[in-house]
């Protein structure tokens, strides 16, 4: 069973944002981290690099493949978990309380084309 944590936005691509104020906490999910097993790697942006919804701002890699990383939302990365450097591991240990990048959000309105815990459930049952 995958785990969805409520109060969270979710992407149709696995990827899950916590909005504190008018930043964004971007990582992968429960099922994607299950999905892709023992994570060996996290390919991520640099601070100051500008993300925007939809497309790519890094990767994933585990024993079994590689998984491109979409940003759900746009805006400016102030901050990128450097634990993950160190210890890609924790991405399956937790996958929610070890996000991968935070953004300062350009545009809070993307929010709305996101699922909610509900819905990001039914699509991952689909």
């Amino acid at each position: 069973m995958n785990k969805v944590q409520e109060g969270l936005y979710y992407s149709e691509s696995h990827e899950f944002v916590r909005v504190e104020g008018d930043y964004g906490y971007v990582g992968i999910t429960d099922y994607a981290q299950n999905a892709l097993g023992n994570v060996v790697y996290v390919d991520m942006p640099d601070v100051d690099d500008e993300v925007s919804a939809g497309e790519e701002f890094g990767a994933v890699e585990s024993v079994k493949a590689a998984s491109d990383l979409i940003s759900p939302v746009s805006g400016t990365v102030v901050e990128v978990n450097e634990a993950l450097d160190d210890q890609p591991e924790l991405l399956n240990q937790d996958a929610y309380g070890n996000w991968i990048i935070k953004v300062k959000l350009s545009d809070k309105a993307e929010l709305d084309n996101l699922m909610d815990a509900k819905a990001y459930e039914e699509f991952c049952a689909k």
